[in-house]
């Protein structure tokens, strides 16, 4: 029978992605550090590796049958995919935030409104549901940068322990949505393979529901 194809993030999200698929298998998942499609016939499933904003587009198009993606690019992208779990890894905030003199009601008070952010899509549907326009400046890098050196007026960006705002002396005015690394479908395989995919599900759902047992438990 053919296997399943996952698709999984490369960089930061790697080492963690790879850590739960191991605790899936209940041994430890050893790949090969640089092989992007990784095709062994000892594993459970076809591996592809690829760039994190691509992960969804690979299981939409039908390249994977599953991916494992972090909510903000699944907010930012709106692929055509079935999200599945939550995974419980890479947890963040996506925040609005701003100089430390600044508040929200004054940022939203101002008639020329800039955000900088990598997520210009994400930015847009929030402020208009807030009712605002703004000149969005979309920036690659540190986006931390941009009201200090006056391009922008606040940034909306990824926090995990903030530390990274309080050194650029910025703090958060607002949390827009929790960020967390997802489980996906394709929804052609949904129909075609459902059974192997929730048994696959299932299984994920059980160590994650474990492992967030655990972290209660040690924090009680």
């Amino acid at each position: 029978m053919k296997r399943l194809t996952l698709t999984l993030p490369t960089g930061r999200l790697k080492d963690d992605v790879v850590e739960l698929l191991s605790r899936v298998l209940s041994r430890p998942l050893s790949l090969p550090s640089r092989q992007l499609v990784v095709d062994d016939p000892s594993l459970p499933w076809r591996i592809i590796f690829s760039h994190p904003k691509d992960v969804a587009t690979y299981v939409e198009h039908g390249a994977a049958d599953l991916g494992l993606v972090g909510k903000d690019i699944l907010l930012e992208r709106e692929n055509e995919v079935y999200e599945l779990l939550d995974l419980r890894i890479g947890k963040c905030t996506m925040v609005l935030a701003g100089p430390e003199h600044l508040t929200r009601e004054i940022l939203f008070r101002r008639e020329h409104l800039r955000i900088a952010t990598k997520y210009p899509h994400v930015t847009r549907r929030y402020l208009q549901e807030k009712g605002l326009n703004a000149d969005i400046v979309v920036l690659y890098g540190s986006i931390e940068l941009a009201p200090a050196i006056g391009i922008a007026d606040a940034i909306v960006d990824l926090v995990s322990t903030g530390k990274t705002l309080r050194e650029n002396r910025l703090h958060v005015l607002e949390e827009i949505a929790p960020i967390s690394t997802r489980l996906v479908a394709n929804r052609v395989s949904m129909k075609t393979r459902t059974l192997e995919i929730e048994d696959f599900v299932k299984i994920l759902k059980e160590v994650v529901s474990g492992e967030n047992r655990s972290e209660t438990s040690g924090q009680s």
